[in-house]
C-alpha cells in the first residue's frame, strides 16, 4: 500500500480512544522546575483539513493548548468519511520547537495487532494450528505442571499464565533498569516460578506474557528473528517505513520524534531512551500515525491477513474477566461500544509514550493517534473525551 493511501482508512472508538487519551492525559502535573520552558509561549496547533467529514473545529480545539499539565505534545489522525490530521506540543521541553506532525513513538501495546497479524498468517499457510497446544511448537519452556494451552488460547489472553518476570511495576521502579536487558525466555521463566494459573480458556486475563510467548513461537515456527519476520511480513509489504522491533537492545528512536517525559521521584525527566527487550512482541514497536493508520485499514480490508483468519480476530471468547465481566477482546483487538456503534482497535502506553488505533470494521471512521503523556500509565475520562469522543460528532 502506498503513503498517499494512508489518508482514506480506519476507524475509532469512543471509548478506546477514550479510555487511552485519557489515561495518556488524565493526571495534572507540574511541568519541570525549570520554569522558563514551563512558561514559554506554546506553539499554535497544526490542524489541517484532508477532507471533509469529521468536526474539524472539535478537533482542532482538542488538540490546542499543549504542553499541558498532562503531555507535551500529541499527533492525532482521523480518517474514513473523511480526513483530518493535528499537532501540537513541542518536541522537546528544552527547546521548544513545535511538535513533529509525522514523529516516531513507541506503540507500546498496540504491537499486539502485528504479532496477531503474524501468528493469522503463519497459520493461514499451515504452519501454525490455532487450537493446538503451544506446547508442541515450544517444547521444554513449560514444565508438565502447565496444562496444554492452544495458540488461540494465548491470542485471546485465556491462556491462563501469570505475569511474566518485569523490571517493576512502576516508571519509578523500571526506570532504575532502563538500560537492562531482560529476554524473552527470562519473562517467561518468571511466568513458570509463579505457577499455573487459571484453567486454560476459563478467564480472560489481559497481560503481556502471552504476546511474549507468541513472539517465540513465530522464531519457532519461521527459523526467524521476530523482529525481521515483522519487517518482511507486515513492514515491507504495507510500506510502513517509520516502524520496527528495536534489536539488541536498542534504547533510541531513530528518525523524528517527539521527547517523551514522565515524573519520576518528583521530577519531570525525560524518559525517551530505554531498553524495552522485556515487552519483545508484546510491546516494543516504534511507529508512527501514518505508519498505524495503514496497519488498521489494510488489516481491515483483509490485505495483511487472510479474510477466514481476519473475521476471527473479531471472535471474542464465551467467558469472563478477572472482574467477571464479559470478554471483550480478540485475537490482537478489543471490541468497544461508542454512542451504539462497535469499534475494534488497541490502546498502548510506554513511559512518555501513549497510543490509540483503533476502526470501526467497514473503515468508516478511523483514529490514530500518540500523546506524550506525562502519565502514560495514569487514568482520566475526563481528557478522553479530549481527544476521543470530537472524532465521533460527524
Amino acid at each position: 500500500m502506498s503513503r498517499t493511501a494512508r489518508t482514506a482508512p480506519t476507524a475509532l472508538t469512543a471509548r478506546t480512544a477514550a479510555v487511552a487519551v485519557a489515561a495518556a492525559l488524565g493526571l495534572g502535573l507540574v511541568l519541570p522546575s525549570a520554569g522558563a520552558a514551563a512558561a514559554a509561549p506554546h506553539p499554535r496547533a497544526s490542524c489541517v483539513t484532508l477532507a471533509p467529514g469529521p468536526d474539524a473545529a472539535a478537533l482542532c480545539d482538542a488538540v490546542s493548548g499543549l504542553p499541558d499539565d498532562g503531555a507535551t505534545a500529541a499527533q492525532v489522525r482521523v480518517g474514513g468519511h473523511g480526513a483530518w490530521l493535528g499537532t501540537s506540543g513541542v518536541q522537546d521541553l528544552r527547546s521548544q520547537a513545535p511538535a513533529s506532525a509525522h514523529g516516531r513513538f513507541r506503540a507500546g501495546s498496540t504491537s499486539k495487532v502485528v504479532t496477531a497479524s503474524l501468528v493469522l498468517q503463519l497459520a493461514a499457510e499451515g504452519r501454525i494450528g490455532l487450537d493446538r497446544p503451544v506446547q508442541e511448537y515450544l517444547p521444554g519452556l513449560f514444565p508438565a505442571s502447565f496444562a496444554p494451552m492452544t495458540v488461540r488460547q494465548l491470542l485471546n489472553h485465556t491462556s491462563g499464565l501469570r505475569p511474566g518476570a518485569s523490571f517493576g511495576d512502576t516508571t519509578e521502579e523500571m526506570w532504575e533498569h532502563r538500560f537492562d536487558t531482560l529476554t524473552p525466555r527470562e519473562v517467561v521463566a518468571g511466568s513458570v516460578a509463579a505457577g499455573p494459573g487459571p484453567a486454560p480458556g476459563t478467564v480472560q486475563r489481559y497481560s503481556n506474557i502471552h504476546y511474549v510467548v507468541l513472539g517465540l513461537l513465530v522464531e519457532a515456527v519461521t527459523g526467524d528473528a521476530f523482529a525481521h519476520q515483522a519487517e518482511v511480513r507486515v513492514f515491507r509489504p504495507l510500506g510502513m517505513r517509520d516502524s520496527s522491533f528495536p534489536v539488541n537492545g536498542d534504547p533510541r528512536i531513530h528518525g523524528p520524534h517527539n521527547r517523551g517525559y514522565e515524573r519520576i521521584d518528583g521530577r519531570l525527566t525525560d524518559v525517551t531512551e530505554w531498553n524495552m527487550t522485556d515487552r519483545f512482541a508484546a510491546g516494543d514497536l516504534i511507529s508512527s500515525t501514518a505508519d498505524l493508520e495503514t496497519l488498521m485499514v489494510s488489516l481491515f480490508r483483509g490485505e495483511l491477513v487472510p479474510r477466514p483468519y481476519l473475521d476471527q480476530m473479531f471472535e471474542i471468547p464465551d467467558v469472563r474477566n478477572e472482574e467477571g465481566e464479559e470478554a471483550t477482546i480478540g485475537l490482537g483487538l478489543e471490541r468497544f461500544a461508542v454512542g451504539g456503534r462497535e469499534i475494534w482497535g488497541k490502546t498502548g502506553s510506554r513511559p512518555g509514550y501513549h497510543t490509540v488505533v483503533a476502526a470501526t470494521r467497514d473503515l468508516s471512521r478511523t483514529v490514530v493517534y500518540s500523546v506524550n503523556s506525562t502519565d502514560a500509565r495514569g487514568d482520566g475520562n475526563a481528557i478522553a473525551q479530549r481527544f476521543a469522543f470530537p472524532a465521533f460528532n460527524r
